[in-house]
């Protein structure tokens, strides 16, 4: 276990190395604990220095240079540096290492799961696996020969072409693949292990056939259908929206149990999270058909915003995830409308502004903010975060905005012929940008360096005919210079309808939404022909991320809920007013829910044009977690208690209107994955939850009906949530045995089952603690420290998702926390830096509770065991 200070890594400090690799060809002797590998590199020089190759953890049995030992050589601290002689600016290094592939516990290099060999390289893997320049900069041409015992690992996979393939002594076989393209190491990947696979042939756009493959375990082929369904998607996607085609013979998919993230983007085979990839109704809901097109899609884009064209180094990691991340969102609205329309479309676009909002908002307000591309740091690991790739989304969305979509194309278009091969810097891509279309974007490039949400103060005046709208721009450090933000506007007429825009010295009104440009710290629009009773509808569609601040009766929250066009605006004004009310409440000594509020919640859930996916996403209260951040001193004993009269007051007042949805929007026939039927689907669970909230009769029943009975997952795990997060505790208990006896051997059934239990609120006294709940499922024999998955949906789950009994007032859920941090660090340091940040903004909350975390979190600081990963955020939490 490393136990120094890491160094910091500074993004100024960046320098080409001295040498480079030209071609590598890896030759693995494959075996669970004792794997041997050999590297051959040809190396070429490109400047002066040292020869560098970095390793982590390795046991290194050789290295040679054109076959001799290395005369000058020093190995510290990661680093082997080797002065070649003057004059040769070539050189063939072999490199020989040993692996113990089974020990691996931190899932990062070569590792074992469930008996099958698999690799993880992204960030700084492949330095635990050979000797190597690992660093994005350095790419090379990859040959690789895979031998193993041919009855326990009958598929040899690895990246490009499949070149020779045969029979060895003893059991053994052999796979050759090789890699036309140049790719950085951290795009290896090796696939050693007994499956399955799902096959289909297609042809690009340009006529070649090729082969797409899904590879599963034994007994779930019949779960990976969708996922291929949704790879051929997203390649005929990307190739008429942007004109990319798949460049290898053949793309394949591999589905492992134990995975740090999501998915890997290893170039032509992906290594996904089991969970983004196998799905069928009685196990997958529709959530889970939505993820797994999405993260499908993210990977297979990735072939070229980030393996085609590559981060110079780790600071341009939004370079390839911020890109990436938007165009998967645009491929899953444009798959959305075509089956659902706009509102499906609409709806995606709300779902993507809710997980910015809950994850990267307060990640900007914290201890470990950064810009989309930061300056410095410590563990690159630790910089996978929601700012880069959610908040790197939402920038080049502004992009695309404010170019169009035409000139968003030509400037992709350009970026890949100037850049195709390259590794290189968001400078780079945003350059292209401009120049294809003409544009200065240098004060657009501020968005990359400055950290921390931007407020937008909208002051809307009215005088003489017209309207004045003043926007004022203030960011979180008071130096920086004024960005430039696309503010999307629009007024509504007191009729419901949206007014023609006429912006001061312009001939004719135009269209009813308007993008602004707002370019200084305070400017003013002004527009003619605006009535003094309109109502402003401001940043539409979030058009940029910002807060936008303006004061809004609840009457005129009301109105927007019951009549603005732009449906993001009418979901925010829904949770503005939720939110208003909720922290109203959470401030009483005597809270009670306005009958204001309960009106208007009342007309927008009965307003029958409005498509049930919308109504379920717009009346769905605001998650715990971003309540609190809203908060000027968090308190989550006071907001849960608040949020419980609410979700009972909004049952029993409207329990007939929800009893009468619930059997409205029941989906007759066999399950399908369609927008459609998943907003009925979803807007029914929603129905349950808050007639179990309230305790009502009916809905209980009806909950525990379709927890024994439903054909899919959806309405089932819908029903088990519901009960669960309501005071019918022993219908709630029984409920949980019920699902636990049936899918007990099925691992990610049953991660739903500890998440659901992880977030369970407690109604009474009487119940037991959730977190006694956690204490006793951490012992369950479905739960394992080695599985990520377990980890986030049992621990994440109690520490995100639960602040109520988390942030205990006796502080036992911090001791909890300080336990699980000192066991997963030993094991998995990236899944603790994790887990670590779920205390990361513990200065938000009541005097009392910081004491109590504090104290935690310093005892963790001063155990010399903790790994720099952890480190880093845990110092950065006390900084």
């Amino acid at each position: 276990m490393r136990t120094e200070h890491a160094p910091t890594i500074r993004r100024a400090d960046y320098r080409p190395l001295a040498w480079t690799v030209d071609a590598v060809e890896l030759y693995f002797s494959l075996d669970p604990e004792a794997t041997i590998v050999r590297n051959t590199m040809q190396m070429v020089r490109q400047g002066d220095g040292p020869l560098v190759l970095l390793h982590e953890g390795l046991m290194r049995e050789d290295l040679t240079i054109n076959g001799e030992p290395p005369r000058k050589m020093r190995d510290e601290g990661g680093r082997i540096e080797i002065e070649v002689e003057p004059g040769l600016d070539a050189v063939e290094v072999v490199v020989v290492t040993r692996l113990n592939p089974s020990l691996n516990t931190e899932l990062s290099g070569l590792y074992q799961s469930a008996g099958g060999l698999f690799t993880q390289c992204e960030a700084e893997g492949f330095r635990r696996i050979t000797c190597f320049p690992d660093r994005p900069d350095v790419m090379a041409r990859f040959t690789v020969t895979l031998e193993a015992d041919k009855r326990d690992y009958p598929v040899l996979l690895s990246n490009g072409n499949l070149v020779g393939q045969g029979d060895l002594e003893a059991g053994r076989h052999f796979a050759k693949w090789e890699d036309p393209f140049r790719k950085p190491c951290y795009l290896f990947a090796l696939v050693a292990a007994d499956l399955v696979v799902l096959e289909r042939k297609a042809t690009t756009m340009s006529g070649r056939e090729v082969l797409l493959q899904v590879y599963v375990e034994e007994g779930n082929l019949d779960r990976s259908g969708h996922a291929m369904d949704s790879l051929e998607h997203s390649m005929r996607w990307d190739e008429e929206t942007f004109g990319l085609e798949l460049d290898l013979d053949r793309y394949m998919i591999v589905a492992v149990g134990d995975f740090n993230m999501g998915a890997m983007e290893n170039k032509g085979l992906n290594i996904f999270n089991a969970k983004y990839v196998l799905a069928k109704p009685e196990t997958a809901t529709d959530v889970d058909y939505e993820n797994i097109e999405s993260v499908v899609a993210h990977e297979y884009f990735h072939n070229w915003t980030g393996n085609r064209v590559t981060c110079r180094d780790w600071f341009q990691l939004t370079l390839k995830e911020g890109l990436t991340v938007f165009r998967d969102q645009q491929f899953s609205a444009d798959m959305l409308a075509r089956a659902g329309g706009e509102t499906a479309r609409a709806v995606k676009r709300i779902e993507d502004v809710r997980v910015l909002r809950t994850a990267q908002f307060p990640e900007d307000a914290g201890p470990m903010s950064h810009p989309i591309r930061p300056d410095a740091y410590q563990a690159i690991d630790n910089f996978y975060t929601a700012t880069i790739y959610e908040k790197g989304s939402e920038v080049i969305r502004m992009l695309h905005t404010i170019l169009g979509v035409e000139g968003f194309r030509n400037g992709m278009d350009l970026y890949f012929s100037y850049h195709d091969g390259q590794a290189v810097t968001c400078d780079d891509f945003v350059e292209a940008m401009s120049e294809a279309n003409g544009v200065d974007l240098d004060q657009f490039m501020r968005w990359y360096s400055q950290r921390g949400t931007p407020t937008v103060h909208a002051d809307v005046a009215f005088a003489d005919g017209q309207c004045t709208l003043t926007l004022t721009q203030s960011r979180p450090d008071k130096d920086d210079e004024p960005l430039q933000i696309p503010v999307a506007v629009g007024f509504i007429g007191a009729d419901g309808m949206d007014l023609p825009l006429r912006l001061k010295g312009e001939a004719e009104a135009g269209t009813t939404t308007r993008v602004l440009q707002l370019k200084e710290m305070q400017q003013q629009f002004v527009f003619d022909g605006i009535p003094t009773d309109a109502v402003p509808s401001l940043l539409r569609g979030f058009s940029a991320p910002v807060v936008m601040a303006v004061n809004e009766s609840d009457e005129k929250l009301a109105f927007r809920m019951a009549n603005d066009a732009d449906p993001f605006n009418r979901w925010d004004a829904t949770q503005r007013y939720m939110t208003r009310t909720l922290l109203g409440m959470a401030a009483s000594g005597d809270p009670k829910v306005p009958e204001a509020f309960i009106s208007a919640f009342d007309v927008l859930l009965n307003n029958e044009a409005l498509d049930p996916a919308f109504r379920a996403v717009a009346l769905t209260l605001p998650s715990e977690p971003y309540l609190l951040e809203q908060m000027d001193v968090a308190n989550p004993a006071a907001l849960r208690t608040a949020l419980m009269l609410m979700s009972k007051a909004i049952g029993t007042e409207l329990a007939q209107d929800w009893l009468r949805i619930d059997e409205a929007m029941a989906v007759p026939g066999e399950y399908r994955y369609h927008p459609a039927d998943a907003g009925k689907r979803s807007l029914r669970n929603l129905a349950l939850r808050y007639l179990c909230a309230a305790n009502v009769n009916e809905g209980v029943a009806a909950a525990e009906l379709r927890v024994a009975r439903a054909t899919n997952m959806t309405e089932r795990f819908g029903a088990l949530l519901a009960l669960v997060q309501s005071p019918a505790i022993e219908s709630a208990d029984l409920a949980l045995k019920a699902f636990e006896q049936e899918f007990s051997q099925d691992a990610l059934v049953m991660d739903k089952w500890f998440s659901v239990q992880a977030a369970a609120w407690r109604w009474s006294e009487a119940q037991p603690s959730t977190l006694e709940r956690v204490e006793a499922l951490t012992r369950h024999p479905a739960f394992s420290l080695s599985n990520p998955n377990k980890i986030y949906s049992l621990f994440g789950g109690f520490f995100r998702n639960n602040p109520a009994e988390f942030h205990r007032a006796d502080g036992a859920g911090y001791r909890f926390w300080a336990d699980r941090i000192r066991e997963l660090n030993a094991r998995n340091p990236q899944v603790c830096s994790r887990m670590a940040r779920m205390l990361e903004n513990w200065r938000r909350y009541t005097p009392e509770l910081q004491q109590q975390a504090k104290a935690q979190i310093e005892a963790l600081v001063g155990d010399e065991a903790l790994s720099p990963d952890v480190r880093e955020v845990l110092e950065k939490a006390l900084g």
